[in-house]
């Protein structure tokens, strides 16, 4: 009966409509109930498949009104080289806006699908009855457990003076790729840092925090490295502990 009640409000949860308390025991209340935490990840891969089907080769209201102001538009009668002339120009701005919008929409996809994976990755740890393979508040402790695992190195940033707590790290793969996964806390919520190397293929990064399926998310590069950070939590938390890895990368 608990989890029945729990389950009512997984999709606010997840919409980001629940309120901070509420959400902090849900998320209490998944680390320690696999079926919720299944309930949950599946329900988030639903909402990343839609999200994603309905961006993929969508024209932009701006391409489609450019198409339809051109074809209602009937030209004077003049000779064929004439026509073709004044069509030319047209043609050029239809073909270059088909094909930006075509581009923007690969990313857009393409960005889509990387936070997508990225979310489920964060669900599905703090889900684990283990989420951190490593386990330590220690920097010092945790960036040298991954020498060896991954073919990359990391800084991590000192944290006294702020309200974040490094709870471990485990590896973890995104598209075949393995990297770092640092699981933070703050005010009884979670936070994933993400650290992959820079590769084509990962979508463009947002500098800017933003809302994705029910998470606040940032990404960048920065000397050959990619950095996600995703956590349920405000964007001004976000954009911290995000300022922290940026100044020690």
């Amino acid at each position: 009966m608990a989890c029945d009640a729990w389950r009512e409000k997984l999709d606010a949860y997840l919409d980001g409509e629940l309120a901070s308390a509420d959400a902090a025991e849900l998320g209490a209340h998944m680390r320690t109930c696999g079926s919720c935490a299944a309930d949950a990840l599946e329900r988030v891969q639903l909402k990343r498949s839609v999200a994603a089907a309905g961006k993929r080769f969508e024209p932009s209201a701006e391409l489609r009104a450019k198409i339809t102001k051109i074809a209602g538009t009937k030209p004077q009668r003049q000779s064929s080289w004439g026509w073709r002339m004044l069509l030319l120009p047209a043609m050029l701005v239809i073909i270059l806006s088909v094909g930006v919008d075509f581009y923007m929409s690969r990313e857009s996809s393409r960005r889509a699908r990387v936070y997508g994976e990225l979310a489920d990755l964060h669900v599905t740890t703090l889900a684990s009855a283990n989420p951190v393979d490593v386990i330590s508040t220690d920097q010092h402790t945790v960036k040298p457990w991954f020498e060896g695992k991954i073919p990359f190195t990391f800084n991590l940033p000192e944290l006294q003076g702020t309200d974040f707590t490094l709870a471990g790290g485990r590896v973890t793969y995104l598209e075949q790729t393995p990297g770092a996964q640092l699981i933070y806390h703050i005010r009884k919520h979670e936070i994933s840092v993400f650290i992959f190397q820079d590769r084509d293929g990962m979508g463009r990064t947002a500098s800017e925090p933003n809302h994705a399926f029910s998470f606040t998310m940032e990404g960048w590069t920065q000397n050959g490295l990619r950095y996600y950070v995703v956590g349920d939590v405000g964007a001004e938390d976000v954009k911290a502990l995000s300022k922290l890895f940026r100044d020690v990368g």
